[in-house]
């Protein structure tokens, strides 16, 4: 049973820095996509970032490009959103996701079968 587990979410102040675990158990497939996405209240979840399992590229929603990265540990499985100078517009809930069947190119959360519970991101100005 695939199980994606975040951490790191918190309170921090504009223009601070955060990092995001999304540990992932069960996942057999030899590659697959890693993404995060955040929901905003009352709207539907966005595309922030996304890492191919494999060979480390990643893409990035333009509203967060130059300010947050990836990167992964693939003998421990786990996922990293490296969030820097995080404005009170990024507070949000964060999703981590993760399917073999979507690339770094899919920037919607259709299509992806295994959710984390969602790690709450509070940005005060």
């Amino acid at each position: 049973q695939v199980q994606l587990v975040e951490s790191g979410g918190g309170q921090v102040q504009r223009g601070k820095s955060l990092t995001l675990s999304c540990t992932a158990s069960g996942l057999i497939f030899s590659s697959f996509t890693m993404s995060w996405f955040r929901r905003f209240p009352g709207k539907d979840r966005e595309f922030v970032g996304a890492i191919n399992w494999g060979s480390g590229n990643t893409n990035f929603d333009d509203s967060v490009k130059g300010r947050f990265s990836m990167s992964r540990d693939r003998a421990k499985k786990i996922g990293y959103l490296h969030m820097n100078n995080l404005q009170p517009e990024d507070t949000a809930v964060y999703y981590c996701a993760a399917d073999p069947s979507r690339t770094v190119l899919c920037g919607t959360p259709f299509g992806y079968n295994y959710w984390g519970q969602g790690t709450q991101v509070t940005v005060s100005s």
